[in-house]
């Protein structure tokens, strides 16, 4: 399990990920978009960042994302559903893109999130 931190700038949502900025990524490319911003909103509330454990396998209190589909490589990720967070129904689809699989190494078929 990893802790990871988003940030809000400008209304937007980005994962800070200096790592992947180092290794030649683009700042670009760590935007939340298409239901991730959505779900960081609540996540985090009105603060402008949240720090989320993330994993493959379940663990204490973590709610599940489930992938349901894998994106064409031109688009590339996936897209990811959550039914609940935090105990209340959300139903909230979310895309997850490339930058998943630097994470993770793949796109996994779960992801086991909760805000820390």
């Amino acid at each position: 399990m990893e802790i990871y931190k988003f940030v809000r700038e400008e209304n937007k949502w980005f994962i800070d990920l200096p790592e992947y900025i180092a290794g030649g990524g683009y700042k670009g490319d760590l935007q939340m978009v298409e239901g991730a911003d959505k779900m960081l909103d609540i996540m985090a509330g009105e603060s402008d960042y949240v720090n989320l454990s993330m994993a493959r396998e379940a663990f204490a209190d973590a709610d599940k994302l489930i992938l349901t589909e894998i994106c064409d490589p031109i688009l590339g990720g996936g897209m990811y559903f959550i039914k609940a967070y935090d105990g209340q129904e959300i139903n909230q689809t979310m895309w997850l893109c490339e930058v998943t699989k630097f994470v993770f190494g793949d796109l996994p078929e779960e992801i086991f999130v909760k805000v820390v």
